[in-house]
């Protein structure tokens, strides 16, 4: 049950109405129309700015039109109160048995409440993490998993029919330092002395199994080859270890992709079609890839830049600042032309709704990828590119730097091994997505209203005490939702009481702003306000005994106030998995 999808409905209505009586001009544009929470309780329930945007059009004033709205309002037996706010806006106030209906179906909808609607189209891919195959996550890289997770199940919760895809960069020449890298640790497998690691090769530790598996394998066979020999040999068994160990970083931190796709695959490699070359010449096809010279960057010098004629695309064509290269001097691709081929590939498998989840240092490319989706989809798919801030590690306020696993950075794995995983999805997302975050391995933990994490599920658990204190009161009290549901949640008046209820109603259209602007802060925002105002209710019945929730003299109270405990913990629960958080039933 959708509070505000109620009222907007029986706003439209009222506005058909008015335009039925020649009040209003038919065929109103009611895109801009929005029925929300008032900024201040007092003034109300609901607020609509539908007299603001609709004036103009409608050829009258906001006021004018509001008194309309405001008379045609007022008859429906629901709303105790229409008034005019302003300029033109309008609050209503609506009758308690509204949000005592709004509690009945949540609780009778349970882990459900909230759900949208099935929306098999668009289908929708979640593109994050993507780390490069060459060395364990670190904490940057958590930021983006978690919140990749958590904006994927909330577009399968809100409806959406929603794909999590990884892309594995296993074409470029990093994988081919990894290598390298990799045939150190092979020889140093066999019983050399390799000494310390050369500049400019991956000296971390995480390496080691890849060579003793490589050794394992192979004996001494490799040692004496040539690099062409070996190096794809030895690549492929580096990749391969690397993803290894970053799914098993990943399901630490529950994070599971349906698809991991490979780089290498779209170059024409291992029998496959060469998609970068296909995707190039369909857009030369199409005069969107030429040849020509570009300006030096801003700011270089022009005896730095090489002038030279390149093949472009027509980048500019669809909002980016200059059309872009697609192949490098000695004739290879750029990173660019692989990158269009790819999403190219995610539109041909049936996404056209993309979302890509970066690193914030990645800024600069969006405009470009923006541009390149725009053409491949000829205007049919959209690209939002999500970027994550840097995260600073503290311990009790002090930054930590160093990684005994990795040698230079601490890695995801050893974070989530000290904190545990909920403490990291929960605080990952606590955050908007484009703000540094600042995660203290000391505070995370704290078992205190000042660690959020902790917070919530604390304030979930204490539901379920409430439970278990009323079936030893009453044992033989039936709890089952469907005889909660029944019970009288109008004697629920209490001030703090109806406030839950209410932050209870908005939930649905939370769950459905979120998942429209791709926010999973959002949830994780409202369920901290819930924990919040349950645990002041909580305190409130230490002081005031008819507002407890289990109380020994009074079966009728005690079912209705379970009742309202039952919603409260739905809509935690229902949150925290959102956000990929347990919800325990005990806190110990």
């Amino acid at each position: 049950m959708n509070l505000f999808e109620i009222y907007s409905a029986r706003l439209h209505a009222a506005l058909s109405a008015l335009a039925e009586r020649g009040a209003l001009p038919a065929g109103l544009n009611l895109a801009r129309v929005v029925v929300e929470p008032t900024k201040d309780p007092a003034h109300g329930d609901l607020a609509t700015n539908a007299a603001m945007v609709l004036a103009k059009d409608a050829g009258t004033n906001p006021r004018a039109l509001a008194t309309l709205l405001v008379e045609e309002l007022s008859k429906d037996p629901e709303i105790t109160k229409a008034e005019i706010a302003g300029p033109g806006f309008i609050n209503l106030t609506l009758q308690p048995a509204v949000f005592t209906a709004v509690l009945k179906a949540a609780i009778e909808a349970g882990l459900d409440y909230g759900r949208g609607t099935p929306k098999p189209e668009p289908k929708v891919n979640v593109e994050y993490v993507s780390a490069n195959p060459t060395g364990p996550m670190h904490v940057g890289h958590g930021r983006g998993a978690v919140f990749g997770d958590a904006l994927a199940s909330l577009l399968a919760f809100a409806g959406h029919d929603v794909t999590r895809e990884y892309y594995i960069n296993d074409a470029g020449a990093q994988v081919d330092v990894l290598a390298r890298s990799a045939f150190l640790r092979y020889r140093e497998a066999l019983g050399e002395d390799i000494g310390a690691i050369p500049e400019g090769l991956y000296p971390g530790d995480y390496l080691i199994s890849v060579g003793k598996t490589l050794a394992e394998q192979y004996g001494p066979a490799l040692r004496d080859k040539a690099e062409w020999d070996w190096l794809p040999l030895v690549r492929q068994a580096a990749i391969d270890g690397m993803m290894a160990m970053i799914r098993e970083d990943l399901a630490a931190l529950g994070v599971v992709h349906e698809i991991f796709f490979s780089e290498r695959s779209l170059q024409g490699r291992d029998g496959n079609t060469n998609a970068v070359h296909q995707t190039i010449e369909d857009l030369r096809a199409r005069d969107l890839v030429y040849e020509g010279r570009l300006p030096p960057p801003k700011g270089q010098k022009d005896e730095d830049w090489e002038d030279r004629e390149q093949t472009l695309f027509r980048a500019t064509k669809f909002g980016d600042d200059v059309d872009r290269p697609l192949l490098k001097s000695d004739g290879s691709y750029t990173y660019f032309a692989n990158d269009i081929a790819y999403h190219r590939s995610k539109f041909v498998r049936g996404f056209p709704e993309m979302i890509d989840v970066w690193g914030a240092d990645h800024g600069g490319y969006v405009k470009r990828m923006q541009a390149a989706v725009k053409a491949v989809t000829g205007g049919q798919g959209s690209l939002d590119v999500k970027l994550c801030q840097l995260v600073r590690l503290l311990r009790n306020g002090e930054q930590v730097r160093m990684s005994k696993r990795s040698g230079d950075f601490v890695t995801l794995r050893e974070v989530i091994d000290e904190v545990g995983r909920d403490a990291v999805r929960f605080m990952m997302i606590f955050r908007k997505n484009d703000a540094t975050l600042d995660f203290d391995l000391a505070k995370v933990v704290e078992q205190s209203k000042d660690n959020p994490v902790f917070y919530v599920q604390y304030a979930h658990a204490r539901c379920h005490s409430i439970f278990r204190q009323a079936r030893e009161v009453f044992p033989d009290l039936d709890v089952r939702p469907a005889a909660l549901a029944e019970a009288d949640l109008a004697i629920l008046t209490d001030e703090a009481e109806v406030g839950i209820v209410k932050t209870i109603a908005a939930y649905p259209r939370i769950i459905e702003g979120a998942a429209a602007a791709h926010e999973p802060h959002r949830v994780a925002f409202f369920v901290h306000e819930l924990a919040s105002a349950f645990h002041s209710l909580w305190n409130k019945g230490k002081d005031s005994p008819q507002l407890r929730f289990v109380n020994q003299t009074d079966r009728k109270s005690t079912l209705a106030r379970l009742a309202f405990v039952h919603a409260v913990r739905s809509v935690l629960a229902s949150g925290l998995a959102v956000a990929g958080v347990a919800a325990p039933e005990e806190m110990r």
